[in-house]
């Protein structure tokens, strides 16, 4: 199914993209350029990254798009200037028709303009960017990645975008590759215990706190309270064979252990929230399903523990593994 995008209101996504073929290409060296172009190409557009994880064959981003965009002239030449560097051609004749005019002509404007505050440009040219510095760096030709990218358009309330967030924190965690997601150099969590100041704006921005230690303490306690002890036993939870176990014999998942397996509704549920935000958005893109369906919101089966939420898929074959 088509990725669901909304426009003329501010939006969140969590996106999914794929190495080619499964293929562990991503090492160090590659997760750490792709962690500051990640950065650089938000900064750019406009948008948010409220959080993400970057594996060796796959990355997650969750990001927050806004409403609109709002940026002079000035400003959108020094966001070309940061982002490509003052040898640019492109930027310097930005700045030569910006100097001698005092604005740019309006097709110089809109060039720069129609880049900023879209998700599908941010992913599109994230990839680009990082799949030309791959090939150079590796001397390579071809594609990196496996497909178009996927997004889920997730329901912006604190609830919601918080256990999106904490899944994809935990995604190094369900690899086996640590044990605390603080300690995956390359996951918006870790990268916010380190101290970067966007990475905690953008964590802070779904717990309503102000000070990192309070949004820290409120957010640990997602992942690994919550997500990381059976209820208040204190008990670990159980691990993934046993889990599975438990779901062949009709068991509910409870949310820590649902966080700790992989859940298909949060990579291709195609858009995630409470029942009445998957049905609105279902009426506005009706279009697009069978005249015999009637409403959107499905209920994600196995996940009672998260109460009202819906996806607007209804995964009946591994939607939890």
């Amino acid at each position: 199914m088509a990725r669901i995008k909304v426009a003329g209101r501010g939006a969140v996504y969590h996106c999914i993209s794929r190495v080619v073929g499964g293929q562990r290409l991503l090492g160090d060296l590659e997760k750490e350029k792709l962690r500051l172009m990640l950065w650089q190409q938000a900064a750019f557009c406009g948008l948010e990254i409220i959080t993400y994880c970057l594996l060796s064959n796959h990355f997650h981003i969750l990001v927050r798009v806004p409403s609109e965009v709002v940026a002079s002239d000035a400003e959108l030449v020094d966001r070309t200037l940061k982002f490509y560097g003052p040898k640019s051609l492109y930027v310097q004749n930005l700045q030569r028709v910006l100097g001698q005019q005092g604005e740019l002509p309006e097709d110089l404007r809109a060039g720069v303009r129609q880049r900023l505050g879209d998700v599908s440009v941010f992913m599109k040219e994230l990839k680009q960017r990082f799949s030309k510095w791959y090939n150079k760096q590796h001397e390579r030709f071809g594609t990196l990645w496996a497909e178009r990218f996927k997004s889920v358009l997730v329901e912006d309330v604190p609830g919601v975008v918080e256990t999106v967030a904490a899944y994809v924190d935990l995604n190094p965690v369900r690899a086996g590759l640590v044990k605390d997601p603080k300690e995956y150099r390359w996951c918006g969590y870790a990268e916010a215990e380190a101290g970067r100041g966007e990475a905690r704006s953008g964590l802070a921005s779904i717990s309503g706190a102000k000070e990192w230690s309070e949004v820290a303490g409120r957010y640990r306690e997602v992942l690994m309270v919550k997500s990381g002890v059976a209820g208040r036993s204190g008990k670990e939870v159980l691990s993934a064979g046993e889990i599975r176990r438990e779901l062949q014999r009709g068991r509910e998942l409870a949310m820590g252990e649902a966080l700790r397996l992989r859940v298909r509704y949060f990579s291709d549920g195609v858009l995630l929230g409470s029942r009445n935000f998957v049905n609105e958005m279902f009426a506005e893109h009706r279009e697009r399903f069978g005249p015999r369906r009637k409403t959107g919101a499905r209920k994600l089966r196995g996940l009672a523990v998260l109460g009202g939420l819906a996806s607007l898929r209804d995964l009946r074959i591994g939607a939890i593994t």
